[in-house]
């Protein structure tokens, strides 16, 4: 047998060895509950957890809340029984202008996952 046949027997023998080894599942268990238990102890962040909110999810909102105020703000300008159904027209608009943005954002950062 030359040298490069018995090292590669016995680097099967090592395998063949590790595989049957009994406390390679119990090892694997304990590695992965101490990393869970980890991520347990990490306090939560308000912050983080709202960043991992969708755009398609926090830009509608934005404008949900911006379209409230113009609610309330358009009829101290425009003095008119249509004021709120303006600004309620208004809202709608710029939810649905929310909604497209945030997707075009969210795809934006899928293709930009997928790149690297």
């Amino acid at each position: 047998m030359t040298n490069q046949e018995q090292e590669r027997l016995k680097r099967l023998r090592e395998k063949q060895l590790q595989s049957r080894d009994p406390l390679a599942k119990q090892r694997q268990f304990q590695h992965s509950s101490s990393i869970k238990e980890k991520r347990m102890r990490k306090p939560f962040s308000m912050s983080k957890a709202w960043k991992d909110i969708p755009h398609v999810v926090k830009i509608p909102f934005y404008a949900l809340i911006l379209g409230v105020i113009v609610v309330f703000v358009l009829p101290t300008f425009w003095n008119s029984p249509y004021a709120v159904y303006a600004g309620a027209g208004i809202t709608l608009v710029m939810i649905i202008f929310g909604v497209i943005l945030g997707n075009s954002l969210d795809m934006r950062d899928e293709i930009k996952d997928h790149i690297k």
